[in-house]
């Protein structure tokens, strides 16, 4: 089956313009010749600046509000694309980012990219609000299909760091919440919506270093409609490049220290 797109999203971690990471990123990405991508934690106008010299054959689009952080999304310029900023996707917070919703149309079919940043933190606050948000992730595919009249499915997909990392409640031990247990329900949801969970390559995608206290970590994920099919990665939807693709931890530590914490996913979607 035919390519539709090849599609990157990576949050690289404060990304702003007095960082020196800001050209070895830019290189990288453009190495990996995606059709379209989504960075998180954009911060300053110099990254912007780099990516437009150093990436000529795109467009950019980035959300805008009260955030410090925002998401920023470029397409191949000789793609057909519209780009909308939707505010309900903060959960009624002002302070949190919008979702980034780009509609892609490859030989006269509409896919729906919805790039997302959602709430931090394992707190229940934080908990509570990544979890309303991920519910209206996966209820958008209703209201896509209601907005195309169609009768099948809309070619949807949501991905992006999803910062599914569990609940802890303090004093109380056995009232935490594990991040596979978020995952689960978060599988669950996308199922009442002919949706799934995409399976990756590699088991963790964030890492704070070998030296860190915390673990590595499962944050960043792809949501797609059931009918969506992809490029296979060793039996795997995505692949997962950068630093969970280093043989040994210090060049995991090198790798983390030049470019993000995040590995960066990287997927083709085929043609419906």
């Amino acid at each position: 089956m035919a390519k539709a797109f090849s599609l990157i999203s990576w949050n690289v971690e404060h990304f702003k313009e007095d960082d020196d990471r800001v050209p070895r990123v830019v290189d990288l990405l453009s190495a990996q010749k995606p059709d379209v991508f989504a960075l998180y934690e954009v911060e300053g106008k110099i990254v912007f600046d780099a990516l437009t010299t150093r990436m000529s054959g795109y467009t950019f689009h980035i959300t805008e509000g009260p955030a410090v952080q925002e998401i920023l999304v470029g397409v191949r310029s000789n793609m057909t694309a519209f780009f909308t900023q939707k505010l309900e996707f903060r959960s009624g917070v002002s302070s949190l980012r919008p979702g980034a919703l780009l509609t892609l149309t490859v030989a006269s079919k509409h896919y729906p990219l919805l790039f997302l940043h959602t709430k931090s933190g394992n707190d229940p606050r934080g908990l509570g609000l990544r979890d309303d948000m991920l519910v209206r992730a996966c209820e958008f595919s209703r209201t896509l299909k209601d907005a195309s009249g169609t009768t099948g499915p809309a070619n949807y997909l949501f991905l992006g760091d999803l910062n599914t990392m569990g609940m802890k409640y303090r004093h109380v031990p056995g009232r935490n919440i594990a991040a596979v247990d978020e995952l689960t329900k978060l599988t669950a949801e996308a199922t009442r919506f002919k949706m799934r969970l995409l399976s990756k390559d590699e088991p963790n995608t964030w890492s704070n270093g070998s030296t860190s206290t915390l673990p590595p970590s499962d944050l960043d994920h792809v949501v797609a409609a059931n009918h969506l099919t992809f490029k296979s990665f060793g039996g795997a939807d995505v692949s997962v490049r950068g630093w969970p693709k280093e043989p040994t931890a210090a060049k995991q530590d090198a790798w983390i220290k030049r470019f993000s914490d995040h590995g960066l996913l990287y997927l083709e979607v085929q043609r419906v």
